[in-house]
């Protein structure tokens, strides 16, 4: 990689910004190093600042005052709600950074319109937290389509498991519950479902038709006489799987991905409990002010008669990612969460399984394939593409947009 250390500020020392993309630095303190970060949350600054030992004057509580300064570092990462990443990203702009911004880019079509003329003729780089474009698993999957191993591609049939233990935590109780305060789910979720189909495929998508809904997680489904939070003595404690305080105490995953340091940065379970009864994650999921869809289809028609299914669902075990690509002389099934890709080649009948042995964290390690990428790309002066850039991230946004105009009018055929 050469001698040269990227230096980088964070805007946003959220779950996202913290754990999965800047505790890069923490591991390779030779090749990354934060100098500065906003937070408004006191306790998520400091503890910031402690571990990558940033000076007083540069751990600031709003971007603004971050990005007063000239000029501090090589990379700015935006790890904002949905609704702050524009404003930091054209400061940013203004001062030279290199940029980092998590997606969504935007929430709103217009923004994101206004920002696509502007990313593109900036000279610096601007890329976005696509991360699956880094994943071995989709990686792999481009190498056998790109070779033409199954032919010429017909139909792509993908699904996002969202894990109903992730949808009540991020989508009913959390930031991205409410599409006026952050965005719908089609596209704070999914876009990068998106954007990895449109870069599996190298073709444009040109008709969207959608349907889905708010199915479960509204007043009228609550059990007769369940209370408003869960810690208010619920009599369907013992039969609700959604159920706070058993699920950030007990639950692996309340601590593997890091949702219960978001419920409280204390880290005993008076501190959990507390936060339980004051904060929005001890909330019933029958009694939030949520209003994103809990399962949604995307039919997508894309050039040269290439077809895709897409389907997004709440009601689901697992976290995860599958898909089946079907082509002229073969098919492709795959399961990112089991490291698995099967090639099934339709002449012989052979049947070539692909296991990855990858991490299990951070998208099956895609967040730190990312990050490493991305601080070469900055360390060699950006030598080789940027394979996640700005712009080309906006077409998987404005399907998104379409996709959620197309669910808003039962499903109406929306053209891109």
């Amino acid at each position: 990689m050469g001698n040269k250390q990227v230096t980088a500020i964070l805007l946003g020392a959220g779950n996202r910004g913290a754990e999965a993309y800047a505790s890069y630095a923490l591991r390779y303190p030779a090749e990354l190093s934060f100098v500065g970060v906003a937070e408004p949350r006191k306790e998520r600054r400091e503890e910031f600042a402690r571990k990558h030992n940033i000076e007083e004057k540069y751990s600031v509580s709003t971007w603004e005052e971050l990005l007063s300064y000239p000029r501090l570092a090589d990379i700015v990462l935006i790890c904002t709600q949905d609704h702050m990443h524009t404003e930091p990203m054209m400061k940013a702009m203004e001062l030279g950074y290199d940029i980092l911004v998590e997606k969504p880019i935007s929430p709103t079509k217009e923004e994101l319109l206004n920002l696509k003329e502007k990313c593109s003729n900036y000279e610096g780089m601007i890329s976005v937290c696509h991360v699956l474009r880094y994943s071995p698993f989709f990686t792999k999957i481009k190498e056998i389509i790109d070779v033409g191993t199954i032919g010429e591609l017909i139909n792509i049939q993908h699904m996002e498991s969202i894990g109903f233990w992730h949808m009540a935590h991020s989508f009913v109780r959390g930031n991205w519950r409410n599409t006026k305060e952050s965005s719908p789910i089609i596209l704070a979720k999914t876009c990068h479902d998106f954007d990895i189909l449109l870069w599996l495929t190298g073709k444009k998508c040109l008709r969207v038709s959608s349907f889905g809904s708010l199915r479960l997680f509204k007043e009228e489904m609550a059990p007769v006489g369940a209370p408003k939070r869960c810690t208010d003595g619920c009599p369907h404690r013992s039969q609700c799987a959604f159920y706070a305080p058993g699920f950030y105490s007990e639950h692996p995953r309340a601590i593997v991905d890091g949702f219960r340091k978001v419920v409280s940065m204390d880290p005993t379970s008076e501190g959990l409990l507390e936060a339980l009864k004051t904060g929005p994650y001890g909330r019933c999921v029958y009694a939030c002010d949520n209003d994103v869809a809990d399962h949604q289809v995307v039919n997508m028609e894309m050039e040269e008669g290439l077809t895709i299914s897409f389907t997004v669902s709440a009601f689901t075990n697992e976290c995860e990612r599958t898909i089946t690509i079907h082509g002229t002389k073969g098919e492709i099934r795959g399961n990112m969460e089991e490291d698995k890709i099967e090639v099934i080649d339709f002449l012989t009948g052979n049947v070539t399984i692909h296991r990855l042995n990858t991490p299990k964290a951070g998208h099956s390690g895609s967040d730190a394939a990312m990050m490493q990428q991305l601080v070469k790309l900055i360390a060699q002066g950006r030598q080789k593409e940027n394979i996640s850039s700005a712009v080309q991230a906006i077409d998987s946004h404005l399907i998104a947009f379409a996709a959620e105009e197309s669910r808003l009018n039962k499903g109406a055929v929306v053209e891109l």
